[in-house]
């Protein structure tokens, strides 16, 4: 349930600026008629998330010996997403609200309808992200209703400082914000993968099902509070295989290590990025 918590809350609260800012952004325009179309753009958005969501839960149901296999790619798809949106947020956090009123700018040209497509993909790429992240990680956990659960609070939370935030009334270091969740996520995103590989390995499409690199079954119950605690969080199971294991460490060394090294590359940019206005004051 944290882990899932954890999603909705980071992709929330992404979801969350981004409305902020351009709802914000048309006020000091002074185009009030823009929002509207703002709003529509973002409903379409929800809606699409809504439509995603419903066509992974339950039109996988049925699906039979096929269920394994479709299980198993979409863990490996979403994983690439979430892995595509931490070193994004890593890249623009800091100049997200500038790229998105240098789209807004783009967007007004014509009659203005723009902004509705705008406000459709921003948000709604966030919403599919989501959604197709959320559904992995139930389906390596097992807990559809804790994980509703947690996905409810995470972006309920979102949404609440998010608003807040753009009052003013909550000042949080974003950056720091995103970059602790996204070393987190990185762990959960190398528990979802292991077990995508699992399933492509139930399916056949993948060898060695058989070859358990432990079993701790025994020491660690699945249905024990530890055995919860390791399986929601980090998606590790009681029992995996060898190339389960392979797969999870692989993953967090090498997106550890790049995620680690983006971080690095980051500061000295920043840095020259507000030496100027520093400058100015």
């Amino acid at each position: 349930m944290l882990a899932i918590y954890l999603i909705g809350l980071r992709e929330g609260l992404e979801a969350a600026l981004i409305v902020s800012i351009l709802l914000g952004y048309a006020t000091k325009l002074g185009r009030s008629d823009l929002k509207p179309r703002i709003w529509t753009g973002i409903g379409l958005a929800v809606f699409l998330a809504i439509a995603v969501g419903a066509v992974l839960t339950f039109g996988t149901v049925e699906l039979g010996d096929a269920e394994p296999v479709i299980a198993g790619t979409l863990s490996v798809v979403a994983v690439g997403f979430v892995t595509w949106m931490i070193f994004w947020m890593v890249r623009n956090s800091a100049a997200l609200s500038s790229t998105l009123r240098s789209d807004v700018d783009r967007s007004l040209g014509g009659a203005g309808w723009g902004i509705v497509l705008l406000a459709f993909l921003s948000v709604g790429r966030e919403g599919v992200e989501t959604s197709l992240f959320l559904w992995t990680a139930v389906q390596s956990t097992g807990e559809s209703v804790l994980a509703l659960i947690g996905a409810l609070l995470g972006i309920g939370t979102a949404i609440a400082l998010g608003a807040l935030i753009s009052r003013g009334l909550v000042r949080i270091n974003l950056s720091r914000f995103f970059t602790w969740t996204g070393a987190l996520l990185i762990l959960v995103a190398a528990g979802v993968l292991s077990h995508g590989v699992g399933d492509l390995q139930e399916g056949r499409v993948l060898p060695g099902s058989g070859r358990l690199a432990y079993d701790m079954s025994g020491a660690i119950p699945p249905d024990s509070w530890y055995g919860s605690l390791l399986s929601g969080v980090f998606s590790i199971s009681s029992t995996a295989t060898w190339l389960e294991v392979a797969v999870w460490i692989a993953y967090a060394a090498v997106v550890g290590t790049c995620f680690v090294l983006a971080l690095r590359h980051r500061r000295p940019a920043l840095a020259r990025a507000t030496a100027p206005a520093a400058a100015a004051h």
